[in-house]
């Protein structure tokens, strides 16, 4: 069995009103870091400022770092906001992410997830937004990077197409970016056709309402995989953003908790195959704290390789569309076909 390293960052102060992004998301994880089963917890301490601003501007940090003294309060229309306490919780954030990327760069065949909030992968090199205010991935993207570990390929299946982590490494040739997520919503971006003079190595799927297991699985299969064998990742990074799950409220996907677990079984046998194990899972969005704690469940017992189990929610009570032709256009544009 391989070594799974997590970290435990629910930042509880991090809250504001009835806002779907608060610590009732993971309700139903709150018992994990009690778990005997063969997982190595480790702190969740502030990220280094000097590794945030591999990923963001210092005037970006800074302005965290004096807005919150006006919290809380609400500083973009997502809506995002912040707390007297949020840019230590963000820091906190980003922190435990580092760690356990740290841990499983350490040696090969180790895995992780970083179960910490608030999320990052709308957050920008130089702007808060989507709920998200330091952008967690892309930190720990750059800390690889940093241990001259490459190429690092960013997996995103949130519901949510993450433009931040996009954006910030528009121009970054040595880490890989693939996005699924649901078409027309928030924030509006990740096109099929997004960042032309990145083709083939930012892979934008847009999927229909209502795509679920078998499409996801479709798209993984057809799309990531073969890409991703041709990239050969050394370490992959995963955006786990469980609003694909049918019952999340601001979301019309249609994905399950076994199906997340499908999802995690390819992705652990991707970087079986590619990148010597590593692999780091990390908590995106997710507003059902049910579906949350089904899901999270699932995928964490595919990195323990134990049997996931589908949960009491079951699948999606929808018919999915078909998406044959999305998955073709997909291969035809990043010379898959």
């Amino acid at each position: 069995m391989a070594v799974v390293y997590a970290t435990w960052a629910p930042a509880p102060e991090h809250r504001y009103g009835d806002h779907p992004e608060g610590p009732h998301r993971l309700r139903g994880l709150a018992d994990l870091p009690q778990a005997q089963d063969g997982t190595i917890w480790l702190p969740a301490e502030p990220a280094p400022l000097d590794a945030l601003a591999r990923a963001h501007d210092p005037r970006h940090i800074a302005y965290l770092e004096a807005i919150v003294t006006r919290g809380p309060a609400v500083i973009d229309y997502a809506p995002t906001y912040v707390t007297p306490s949020s840019y230590e919780d963000a820091r906190r954030a980003a922190g435990g992410t580092l760690a356990v990327v740290n841990a499983v760069l350490a040696g090969s065949d180790r895995r992780g997830f970083a179960w910490v909030r608030p999320p990052g992968h709308h957050a920008t090199r130089t702007q808060a937004m989507g709920f998200c205010l330091f952008n967690n991935v892309a930190v720990a993207a750059h800390q690889a990077l940093a241990q001259g570990v490459a190429p690092v390929l960013i997996v995103d299946f949130d519901a949510h197409h993450g433009n931040g982590t996009q954006d910030i490494f528009r121009h970054e040739p040595q880490v890989a970016y693939f996005s699924t997520h649901q078409e027309g919503i928030y924030p509006g971006t990740g096109d099929f056709e997004d960042e032309p003079q990145a083709r083939g190595r930012i892979v934008n799927v847009p999927l229909p309402a209502l795509t679920g297991d078998q499409g996801f699985e479709r798209v993984f299969a057809d799309v990531l995989w073969p890409w991703a064998q041709k990239l050969q990742p050394a370490l992959i990074l995963v955006s786990a953003g469980f609003d694909a799950h049918w019952r999340d409220p601001l979301t019309q996907l249609g994905l399950s908790a076994m199906g997340f677990a499908r999802l995690a079984q390819r992705l652990v046998a991707l970087a079986d195959e590619t990148a010597a194990g590593r692999i780091v899972f990390v908590l995106e969005g997710g507003y059902d704290p049910q579906a949350v704690a089904e899901s999270g469940r699932a995928v964490w017992a595919v990195l323990h390789d134990a049997a996931a189990e589908p949960g009491s929610l079951g699948e999606a009570p929808y018919p999915e569309p078909e998406i044959a032709d999305r998955v073709a256009y997909a291969r035809r544009l990043h010379g898959l076909a």
